[in-house]
């Protein structure tokens, strides 16, 4: 049955959106299969072609509902859930169903203190730093921040996805046939993460075979906390 990961959080404005969309097309990339699940009404739906995963309307409650019930009856299929902002009761709802919960936050003090605050609300998540910057001394400050004011959960945040203007071509309905390989790169680097966290096996099956990059797997040390009872699968 499907594993399904649900991107939420109560601050708008994170890059949930985005960082659904670059997780399915890394998982793509990986080998693995997987489907974009839209359910913030703000948002037009995107066309499925060019992408390394299906694409899903669910912007009703009953839209939502067969969605999950068909990838609850898939083998081997990652639906991954973009669930907006500043929606405390649909993300509640979306975490019951959820197998993980990614809570994408930006740099800021105030993003920082809205993701303590999801993160306490929802055991089973993981926090990623999203549009994270690249300039070493923007770098270190935000870094030094996390560590400050997020140090009691620092075994369930993710490392960054740096900042790349390359992304906003994955919320286009259409997607250009070749990706720019920083943002493939990326694309992996978040679905490796999470991969890791499901402890689930993969191989780095893709047709982009000059693509492929050598990101180190997470140490030990700097692993997030697995899943309750969770066993190795292979997809």
């Amino acid at each position: 049955m499907a594993e399904i990961i649900c991107v939420i959080g109560n601050k708008g404005g994170t890059g949930k959106t985005t960082l659904s969309h670059m997780l399915c097309q890394g998982l793509g990339l990986l080998g693995q299969r997987a489907a974009c699940v839209l359910t913030d009404t703000s948002r037009e739906p995107l066309l499925p072609g060019g992408r390394r995963y299906v694409t899903a309307d669910a912007r009703t409650r009953d839209a939502l509902t067969k969605v999950v019930d068909k990838l609850r009856s898939l083998d081997d299929w990652i639906g991954v859930i973009d669930g907006g902002g500043n929606r405390t009761e649909m993300d509640r709802k979306l975490y019951a169903l959820s197998d993980i919960v990614l809570l994408p936050f930006r740099e800021s003090h105030e993003d920082i203190r809205t993701v303590v605050r999801d993160l306490e609300m929802f055991p089973r998540a993981y926090a990623v730093p999203t549009q994270w910057p690249t300039n070493a001394w923007q770098r270190d400050a935000a870094d030094r921040n996390v560590a400050q004011l997020m140090s009691a959960y620092r075994h369930r945040i993710l490392r960054p996805v740096n900042a790349l203007s390359s992304t906003k071509l994955l919320l286009q309905k259409q997607v250009p046939e070749q990706m720019p390989t920083p943002l493939a790169n990326a694309c992996r680097a978040i679905a490796r993460q999470v991969l890791q966290v499901l402890e689930i096996d993969f191989s780095e099956t893709t047709v982009d075979e000059e693509l492929i990059d050598e990101v180190e797997p997470l140490p030990a040390a700097e692993m997030p906390l697995r899943l309750a009872n969770a066993a190795r699968r292979s997809h």
